[in-house]
């Protein structure tokens, strides 16, 4: 006899994937200049104008590759923070990581011009900005790493995330302060958020980052589901709880590092999508959790993208307010239900 709790899970997985294939088309077809879904398919067979592979190939396959990793990536970050912390309003930046990336990149864009250095290609320009952000995220790591190792206590590797976010925006501040125009509006540029930025060539190397975060936390769903019950009940059933943290810890900053690296930093869709999986899936479970976030996330962002490309027009909004549009609902009702303020 068919289980139909099971039956469900199915049915809502083969939905979420649906809704993926979909998004996905959408999101290759809309944009200032339409192409066609029959036209889509000529191109993938090896035919279609050449104005339009060079936009399918150029622009549209790229970012809509771009949007699947960034919202599978956030999402599962956002998730592990959440279980790991104990806290529904935890994110995938928690651990400073966007806080690292940014003043990586800030050193970089705003820091340069003040020593004196002269107008780089903007090849070396956007290659410069994807590794000072990566060093930045990875430096934060690194401590984040150090201060584990001592510090037992979750809540207070939590606030020390949270002061050395606070530390790295004040010297973000101050270098925007002295800044001229210029750089100041490339780096505020990049703190928008950006889908389209990501040519075929850095794709390749932002899935290999993606990809390996998602492995990692794929392989860390049974320690997950053991910390559901708190670090004291872990330690009972056997876990290495400061181990398993600092594989949470890596998993986290090369997802949530590897976004902001390549696309800026993406708010609201790490936070949001782990709750809209537990209220669809009524369940906390992530050998269900985690493949039903990575589903969400992508069908999520891919939504973003699609709206924030405004059709018809040349216009393109930032994909960061796009995201928080979305996703503050989601945040105040989770703090409503939670508060039981009503």
């Amino acid at each position: 006899m068919r289980n139909p709790i099971i039956f469900q899970v199915r049915l809502k997985f083969a939905i979420l994937v649906i809704a993926v294939v979909i998004l996905f088309l959408l999101d290759l077809a809309l944009g200032s200049v339409s192409i066609p879904l029959k036209e889509i398919i000529n191109i993938l067979k090896g035919g279609g104008e050449e104005v339009m592979r060079s936009i399918f190939y150029l622009f549209r396959l790229p970012k809509s590759l771009v949007a699947l990793l960034a919202g599978s990536a956030l999402s599962v970050s956002g998730l592990q923070m959440q279980t790991l912390f104990r806290n529904p309003l935890a994110g995938p930046y928690v651990l400073g990581v966007s806080s690292g990336a940014s003043l990586g990149v800030s050193l970089f864009v705003l820091g340069l011009p003040l020593l004196g250095a002269g107008a780089a290609s903007d090849l070396i320009r956007s290659l410069g900005m994807v590794g000072s952000a990566w060093l930045g995220a990875a430096l934060i790591l690194a401590v984040i790493m150090a201060v584990s190792v001592r510090i037992k206590d979750i809540m207070a590797i939590l606030i020390l995330g949270m002061m050395f976010g606070s530390a790295t925006s004040a010297i973000v501040e101050l270098l925007q302060y002295l800044s001229p125009e210029g750089a100041l509006k490339s780096y505020v540029v990049w703190t928008m958020g950006s889908l389209g930025g990501v040519t075929l060539g850095r794709l390749g190397l932002m899935s290999v980052a993606v990809t390996a975060g998602i492995a990692i936390s794929i392989s860390l769903i049974k320690p997950l589901n053991i910390l559901l019950l708190g670090e004291n009940y872990a330690v009972t059933m056997g876990l290495n709880v400061r181990r398993a943290r600092r594989w949470i810890f890596l998993g986290t900053t090369l997802l949530a590092g590897a976004v902001t690296a390549f696309c800026g930093p993406i708010g609201f869709i790490g936070i949001a999508v782990p709750h809209i999986a537990r209220m669809l899936f009524s369940q906390a479970n992530h050998r269900v959790l985690m493949p039903a976030t990575i589903f969400i996330g992508m069908a999520i962002m891919l939504l973003c993208d699609i709206i924030s490309q405004l059709p018809g027009s040349d216009a393109v909004l930032p994909v960061n307010t796009v995201s928080a549009l979305l996703g503050i609902p989601v945040v105040i009702s989770v703090i409503v239900r939670n508060r039981r303020i009503f």
